[in-house]
């Protein structure tokens, strides 16, 4: 929503008051318009493989969505393991080897349909829960390679990001490139009377206003709010490893989902007596 309303804002910034002293028609040079987005288009697609391209294209459409990221969602996170972690405590470990090898039949995890609808999320939670029931721990080795596997995830998750910021910074220079070739086309016509060249080159100098608007003002706003997706989705990995090794290290339920608590951002977070109230609820039920 704010992406649009930006966009808005920048169309009237930039075409608004320009309107004031000038004429749009100047402006609109379609050859120019087609020339710097083939070059953009083409830049991205030799620049990147297959796999980038796809993923890029379809992480775009989620920065049009609201993030599901909030306070509600990350309560349903520690209250799930906090389900697991005390049918744990109360049965054993071998207890919840039917949750972890069949999640969608599990009766806790059904409970919470929009964590076990996140293949992604599912299976870092239920890979580390699988080892902790296949036998003994050294908690410094597991979180080492849950900071390697948590590394990888972050990586893979911001390349559209960084993918789209690369097409940012290469787009004034695509402008530059079509402002030259105008000015080339104006320079074999210099017979032309004053009048005529003056267009000409006016027509030229849009390509270098073009680069420099779309890139500025159309793409790098994308790439920022993919890089933002990308941080919002790594944050629910580190809850659930802190609340893991807390459990692997002999804490309670209770207190190993403090830790996880502890790594959400303050406008995620809920509050210690928020939390422990709504598992309270929640147990009642």
């Amino acid at each position: 929503m704010f992406l649009i309303i930006g966009y808005v804002i920048i169309l009237a910034s930039s075409l608004g008051t320009y309107a004031i002293h000038g004429s749009l028609l100047a402006l609109w040079v379609p050859t120019e318009y087609a020339a710097i987005v083939g070059l953009t288009i083409g830049g991205f697609m030799a620049s990147n493989d297959i796999r980038v391209i796809k993923a890029t294209v379809g992480a775009v459409p989620g920065i049009l969505k609201g993030s599901k990221f909030s306070r509600a969602y990350y309560i349903d996170v520690l209250a799930l393991l906090f389900e697991i972690l005390a049918k744990v405590r109360k049965e054993g470990l071998m207890s919840i080897e039917g949750d972890i090898e069949n999640p969608e039949a599990s009766p806790i995890f059904s409970k919470y349909p929009e964590i076990a609808g996140d293949h992604h999320v599912m299976e870092f939670m239920t890979d580390y829960l699988r080892m902790m029931v296949g036998g003994n721990l050294n908690t410094v080795e597991i979180e080492s390679l849950m900071d390697v596997e948590l590394e990888a995830h972050h990586h893979e998750a911001a390349e559209p990001g960084h993918v789209v910021q690369k097409v940012a910074d290469a787009t004034p220079a695509f402008g530059i490139v079509v402002a030259v070739m105008g000015v080339v086309n104006v320079m074999g016509s210099v017979g032309q009377p004053p009048a005529v060249l003056g267009k000409m080159i006016g027509g030229a100098l849009v390509g270098t206003f073009l680069g420099i608007l779309i890139s500025y003002g159309f793409i790098a706003p994308v790439a920022c709010l993919l890089e933002q997706k990308a941080h919002e989705g790594s944050t629910v990995y580190k809850c659930i490893k802190m609340v893991l090794l807390a459990s692997m290290s002999g804490y309670a339920p209770q207190v190993a989902i403090e830790f996880g608590r502890k790594t959400l951002d303050s406008h995620t977070r809920p509050s210690f007596i928020e939390l422990e109230e709504e598992l309270k609820a929640r147990k009642g039920k």
